[in-house]
């Protein structure tokens, strides 16, 4: 149990570092094109790089004997399209809201999912030890000196941000309830379809895609489709498999703190001592979260969950 743990959230720190370096090709992707087109063509490109992959599990599956894989196709379909849906919204309300407001205000209203993600878990009956909610704190106030360099106004895209947090929390906690249930690779596809059909569909109507357009933003289309999303969110969904939601929120709102790092080695950005301090009260929130067992569930709760 404790190397799965341990496994778990060493996957979810890959995460957040592959997570942390995306912002630039999030920023440099819509310099030709729009929100939604750019949000369709990298998850849809996602979804395609896993199709190869998931064959060959499903061969290397035949092949071995082993077709009993446990998870109904009822919950893989359910656990897809509420991933997909929570996806597309957080996605979205990000994307559009980078427009209007500073990289600084988005990485810290994004990165409140850390506080969402256990308030929300106590609504499904999930109990949060104080050594979590200590973590909680301590991340914000790292958050906050890492990523806000200006005074926090409430602004359109600030709201826009705001919105989208909520659905990063959701998904997080849905990724929670189906990843021991499905085959994470074809949940993780499923999502992908479900979000960039749906970005697709509104790219069409709102947005004027041309084929010059998409060719001069191909490196980044690229990297966020196969990297970011393709591997990125496919690792989120083994790597929660065993870890807690708050434990696993915390460790993967250190990509404010990887995105920093990044700025610096490929941009060639400077860090002030107070984003210094800010990095490091950061990794202090993930230890200090996991002093103790974070979340358990009552025994009424974990029976449920085992039924569905």
């Amino acid at each position: 149990m404790k190397k799965r743990k341990l496994r778990g959230e060493i996957i979810l720190s890959i995460t957040a570092l592959i997570w942390g370096t995306a912002f630039v090709a999030q920023i440099v992707g819509m310099e030709h094109i729009g929100p939604f087109t750019f949000t369709a063509s990298r998850t849809l490109i996602g979804a395609l790089s896993l199709i190869p992959v998931i064959l060959l599990m499903d061969r290397k599956r035949a092949r071995d004997g082993n077709e009993d894989f446990k998870g109904s196709s009822k919950d893989l379909i359910k656990g897809g399209l509420a991933c997909g849906l929570a996806m597309f919204f957080g996605v979205s309300f990000q994307q559009v809201g980078l427009q209007y407001t500073t990289a600084g205000k988005a990485g810290f209203i994004t990165a409140l999912y850390i506080v969402l993600v256990p308030i929300f878990g106590l609504f499904m009956h999930k109990r949060i030890e104080k050594s979590v909610w200590l973590g909680v704190g301590l991340g914000l106030v790292g958050l906050y000196l890492l990523s806000v360099t200006e005074g926090l106004s409430i602004g359109k895209g600030d709201l826009l941000v705001l919105f989208g947090t909520f659905f990063w929390a959701l998904h997080i906690l849905t990724v929670d309830h189906f990843a021991d249930k499905v085959d994470a690779l074809k949940m993780s596809c499923i999502q992908f379809l479900v979000c960039g059909i749906i970005a697709l569909s509104i790219a069409l109507i709102y947005e004027d895609i041309s084929i010059e357009a998409l060719v001069q933003s191909a490196f980044p289309i690229l990297y966020a489709g196969i990297i970011v999303v393709g591997i990125a969110y496919t690792l989120q969904i083994f790597g929660q498999r065993g870890t807690n939601p708050t434990t696993a929120a915390i460790i993967m709102s250190m990509e404010s703190v990887f995105a920093a790092i990044s700025g610096i080695l490929i941009l060639g950005e400077t860090m002030s001592l107070r984003e210094i301090t800010g990095c490091i009260l950061m990794f202090a929130a993930v230890i200090v979260a996991q002093l103790q067992p974070a979340i358990k569930k009552d025994e009424g709760y974990e029976l449920a969950d085992k039924t569905n």
